[in-house]
C-alpha cells in the first residue's frame, strides 16, 4: 500500500535478505523506493510509448526525501511527453565517450583482429591520435578531420589516409555499438566522410616494387653471407627467413610464425593457418626448401620454424639484417617486394593465372570459373619447382649433391641450414 515516503518511515524499512523490495509514494505516482540487501535507491517510475521505464535517482542519505520527490517530478514529466530520461544518459555518457574508451570497446568486438594489425591500429593512436586519445568522440569534428588529414600528408601521404581510413572505421563501430533503446545510433555522422565529399583522399600508387632478375644474384648472396657471430646468433634464422619468403611468397607474419606442426617434410609441404584472408594455405615445397627446412628442423630447439636464439618464441624483428643485406647488395627491399618478386616470377614463367592466385592465397570469389578448379596442392608442386629453378639460376646458385652429408653442429643458439655450402 503506498505511504508517503518520509525519512523517518525509510530509516525504519529493514534491508531484505533476498531480492529486492519496492515501496511506493502515496502522493506522487511513480516515486518510490527500491530496498535492497544494502541500499535504498529512490526511483521514478512510468510508462513511455507503451514500456515501463525505471530511473535511478540516487541513494537514500545522500538524497533527502524531498530532494529526491522534487528530482522525480521532472523525471516524470519528461516521460509523460515520451523520453526515456535514460536514453539522454546513456547519450550524454556516449557524447563524452573518449576515443580511447571506443577503440578498446573496438578491440574487444573485433575479435578475429591478428596481432599485426592490432600492432598497428595501437602505433596510429600513439603516434599520429595520441593528442586526440582522450577527447571526446563526439567534439571530433570534420574541420578537425580535414586538418589532421592535411598536416599528416605533409609527411607521408599513405599514413594520413591510413589514419583516416582507421579513424572512419572507429566511428562506423561507435555509431553500431552505441545506440538508445529505440534501437537509434547515438554517433549519428562519420565526420570522415568530409574527405570523400571534399575528394581530398590522397592519390597513393601502391608500390610494385620487386627485385629485378639481375639483382637476384647479389641479393641472394649477401643473404647466404648472414653467418651468426658472437654479436648475434640469429642472423642465420633471418636469412633463411628471408629466403623462405622469397621462395614461397608468403606474407611476414605468416611465414615468421609458422610452426613445425605444419610443416610435412615426408609429404613435402607447408600449411599456413593463421592466413589473412582465414582460409587455410598448403603449399608444395621445392627441393630446395625441403632441403634447408629439413635442416633446419634437426636443429630446432622449439615449437618455432624461425625461432629465436633465446629458444623463446619466434623472430619479429628482421631490420638489422635486412639493412646488412642493402647495404651488401645494393639492392633496397622490404618483406612484401620478396611476397611480390614471388608473384612476378610466376606469372613471367607463364604459370596459369589460377596456379598464381592459388600459390599467393588470393580469394577468387568473384570468379565463377575457379570454383570449378579443385585446389590440389600437388597440382602446384611443378609451379612451385619452376618459380625456384628460375630463381636459382638467376642467383647463379647450385646446390652441391653431398651437402645434406656435410658435418653439423647442433647448438641452442645457433640453427645451421643446408644452404651453408
Amino acid at each position: 500500500m503506498p505511504q508517503k515516503l518520509t525519512k523517518t518511515f525509510i530509516d525504519s524499512i529493514p534491508y531484505p535478505e533476498n531480492g529486492q523490495a519496492f515501496y511506493r509514494d502515496s502522493e506522487i505516482k511513480g516515486f518510490g523506493l527500491r530496498v535492497g540487501a544494502t541500499s535504498k535507491v529512490y526511483i521514478a517510475e512510468s510508462k513511455v510509448n507503451g514500456k515501463t521505464v525505471r530511473v535511478s535517482i540516487g541513494k537514500h542519505g545522500i538524497y533527502t526525501a524531498e530532494q529526491a520527490r522534487n528530482q522525480a517530478r521532472e523525471l516524470l514529466l519528461l516521460m509523460s511527453k515520451g523520453i526515456n530520461p535514460n536514453d539522454q544518459v546513456r547519450e550524454q555518457k556516449t557524447r563524452s565517450m573518449t576515443l580511447q574508451h571506443v577503440f578498446q570497446d573496438f578491440l574487444v568486438a573485433r575479435k578475429a583482429l591478428k596481432p599485426r594489425t592490432i600492432y598497428d591500429y595501437k602505433r596510429i593512436m600513439g603516434t599520429y591520435l595520441e593528442d586526440w586519445n582522450d577527447k571526446a568522440i563526439a567534439d571530433i569534428t570534420k574541420d578537425m578531420i580535414a586538418k589532421r588529414h592535411a598536416e599528416l600528408g605533409q609527411n607521408s601521404q599513405a599514413q594520413s589516409n591510413l589514419t583516416m581510413r582507421f579513424l572512419r572505421a572507429l566511428f562506423n563501430f561507435a555509431a553500431g555499438q552505441y545506440e538508445d533503446s529505440k534501437g537509434q545510433a547515438l554517433i549519428q555522422d562519420n565526420p570522415v566522410k568530409r574527405l570523400s565529399q571534399t575528394r581530398a583522399w590522397y592519390r597513393v600508387e601502391r608500390r610494385q616494387t620487386v627485385i629485378k632478375p639481375h639483382e637476384l644474384k647479389p641479393w641472394f648472396q649477401a643473404v647466404m653471407n648472414l653467418k651468426n657471430d658472437i654479436k648475434s646468433q640469429n642472423r642465420e634464422t633471418i636469412r633463411d627467413y628471408l629466403l623462405l619468403v622469397l621462395f614461397t611468397g608468403l606474407r611476414r607474419e605468416e611465414a615468421a610464425s609458422m610452426t613445425w606442426d605444419n610443416v610435412d617434410l615426408h609429404a613435402k609441404t607447408l600449411k599456413v593457418t593463421d592466413t589473412k584472408n582465414h582460409l587455410d594455405h598448403t603449399l608444395p615445397l621445392s627441393d630446395f626448401l625441403h632441403d634447408f627446412l629439413q635442416q633446419r628442423k634437426t636443429n630446432a630447439v622449439n615449437d618455432y620454424v624461425f625461432q629465436r636464439s633465446n629458444g623463446q618464441g619466434h623472430i619479429t624483428e628482421q631490420r638489422k639484417q635486412m639493412a646488412k643485406v642493402i647495404k651488401e647488395s645494393g639492392v633496397t627491399f622490404t618483406i612484401h617486394d620478396l611476397r611480390r618478386t614471388f608473384m612476378t616470377i610466376a606469372e613471367s614463367l607463364d604459370i596459369s593465372a589460377y596456379a598464381v592466385k592459388r600459390l599467393a592465397n588470393h580469394k577468387m570469389n568473384n570468379d565463377i570459373t575457379a570454383g570449378y578448379i579443385i585446389a590440389d596442392v600437388e597440382r602446384l608442386r611443378d609451379p612451385m619447382q619452376k618459380i625456384t629453378d628460375y630463381i636459382l639460376k638467376c642467383a647463379s646458385y647450385k646446390p652441391t649433391a653431398t651437402v645434406t652429408d656435410l658435418p653439423r653442429k647442433k647448438s641452442r643458439n645457433s640453427t645451421k641450414s643446408v644452404i651453408d655450402v
